[in-house]
């Protein structure tokens, strides 16, 4: 009589492997679930910068490693120092809101204008540009040619 085994469900290698280094490499310690009246007493609402939900983290690293030729270690080690950098650089929200206004700043019409036109989608935006600009600089490495001007010309 032949055994069946019941269908497992699996992940790709590089998803697994991501997920596994950023629970790893998570810069919050952990936190105890009884805390004293001195730490009860620190606003709850404070996100500071450097903490992204590990979802946005996991996100921002496919993304990462797509734009840089697919999922590989050495885009995945790359993008996981780039998401570390732009968290530094922006708090959660307004990363969030960054790259909606990013995303949908394109939208034709009066739809796209509420994307568009707010002070802050400029402000956002600027700041992710710049923040994504830091992370290239720092976590990337740097090839023969490709910084500078164009030689040759």
């Amino acid at each position: 009589m032949k055994k069946t085994f019941p269908a497992r469900t699996t992940r790709p290698v590089a998803l697994t492997l991501l997920l596994a280094g950023l629970a790893a490499c998570d810069p919050q310690p952990v936190q105890p679930t009884v805390q004293s009246s001195a730490a009860s007493e620190q606003p709850a609402a404070s996100q500071g910068t450097g903490d992204f939900p590990t979802l946005t983290r996991v996100e921002y690293v496919l993304q990462c490693m797509q734009e840089h030729g697919g999922q590989n270690y050495d885009n995945m080690y790359h993008c996981a120092c780039a998401v570390d950098v732009v968290a530094k650089a922006m708090t959660p929200d307004e990363y969030d809101q960054a790259v909606t206004f990013t995303n949908l700043f394109g939208m034709g019409g009066e739809r796209g204008a509420v994307f568009r036109d707010p002070p802050q989608s400029e402000e956002l935006r600027k700041k992710l540009k710049d923040a994504k600009a830091a992370a290239n600089d720092t976590c990337f490495p740097k090839t023969p040619g490709s910084a500078g001007g164009q030689e040759g010309q």
